[in-house]
């Protein structure tokens, strides 16, 4: 399977997918239009070892929320992911198997050679 989470309005996210061959063979989901289900959440969960791996600490309603001042455990990151896409660190990348989560230029430099192999 080769799918890409991420968000249309995100300049990052477009720039990585371009990086991706234009996201070319991916099935893509904006994840603001598609949001993302707990099944889908619960696979990446499972390939990344935990929800945390997958939440973003940068999204602005993490502050908002006052969420910087509690503190969180597993079932709070998959709840908050559900209920508010921006919780999710993205791109989400799955390339035949393999989860890459994140815009870091060590992800990307992953994917991409994940792709090219």
């Amino acid at each position: 399977m080769r799918k890409i989470y991420h968000l249309s309005t995100c300049s990052t996210c477009a720039r990585i997918i371009k990086e991706l061959n234009e996201g070319e063979g991916f099935e893509m989901q904006d994840i603001k239009t598609d949001r993302i289900t707990e099944e889908q959440l619960e696979a990446m969960a499972e390939k990344t070892g935990s929800y945390e791996a997958l939440f973003s600490r940068r999204a602005m309603k993490f502050r908002g929320m006052g969420l910087h001042e509690k503190t969180l455990g597993e079932k709070d990151y998959k709840r908050l992911i559900l209920e508010e896409y921006t919780f999710l660190k993205r791109p989400v990348i799955w390339i035949d198997g393999d989860l890459f989560v994140g815009n870091s230029k060590k992800v990307v430099a992953a994917a991409k050679d994940k792709l090219n192999n």
